[in-house]
């Protein structure tokens, strides 16, 4: 059976962050991840997570001015040294949260500037990472999305992604792959999961249409799950979906998976 673990920054988001760790362990979520943990002293992050006995599956490295539309910072020229420091700052809370894997939103492709500086930025920045993570024994995740919810998103497809992985060759450098996106960039669920389930580090799910819960739209997540077990995935799939009213009121999916 898949594990799941409560994407916290989508749900339970009627409440404050720090409380929204007793809501996931009450709703039955052996595991977290989030997007960002910086706005919070990691010793506040790890006390929920002790007292709710949780484990942290996943959080970014910092991505920009999130709230001004940043989505990323990795490919943007100017932004080299800021991003090295964010690495840094990354590992650090890394290591204070016991979580062993980060991901990386690369950013969208700025006007003005052509794509082979932005790709000599984006395998400089990403080789950097690699080596800082491999040195604090974590994995470098990197995550397409689609150009609809982020249209100019430099990453849209996950062989595209696996590409620049290649171009970057580091041992711990692994595709991140969310359903959600993949479904309305490329389709092709089961099998692309199947053909590279070697580079795929962690999964991430929602419906589609509307980003909703499993359930909701048109993907068939009875059959992914299965398919996952079938062909042998062990990693953690994040429920970073929005749900359609309440949280709770959503969760009918999951014991549903887990029935």
């Amino acid at each position: 059976m898949p594990k799941f673990a409560a994407n916290l920054t989508m749900l339970f988001n009627e409440v404050p962050f720090l409380e929204r760790f007793a809501l996931a362990r009450k709703a039955g979520f052996d595991a977290v991840e989030f997007l960002f943990p910086y706005a919070f002293a990691a010793s506040e992050i790890r006390r929920r997570l002790d007292d709710n006995g949780l484990k942290l599956v996943l959080h970014n490295l910092p991505a920009g001015n999130w709230d001004a539309g940043e989505r990323g910072i990795a490919c943007l020229p100017d932004r080299s040294d800021e991003f090295r420091s964010g690495v840094a700052q990354a590992i650090e809370y890394a290591q204070a949260l016991g979580v062993g894997q980060l991901n990386c939103l690369v950013g969208k492709a700025p006007a003005g500037v052509d794509d082979a500086t932005l790709r000599k930025t984006l395998v400089a920045n990403l080789l950097y990472a690699a080596g800082q993570f491999d040195r604090a024994g974590l994995k470098l995740l990197v995550e397409p999305i689609n150009r609809y919810d982020i249209p100019g998103f430099y990453l849209n497809r996950s062989d595209q992604t696996l590409q620049l992985l290649d171009e970057v060759g580091a041992a711990n450098a692994f595709l991140q792959y969310d359903i959600y996106h993949m479904q309305r960039s490329e389709g092709e669920l089961a099998a692309t999961m199947q053909k590279h389930l070697a580079r795929i580090a962690h999964i991430q799910l929602a419906d589609n249409p509307g980003r909703n819960e499993p359930g909701s739209g048109e993907i068939h997540y009875a059959f992914l799950f299965a398919h996952l077990d079938r062909i042998g995935y062990s990693g953690w799939i994040g429920c970073e979906y929005k749900p359609a009213t309440t949280t709770e009121a959503g969760l009918g999916w999951l014991a549903r998976a887990r029935a």
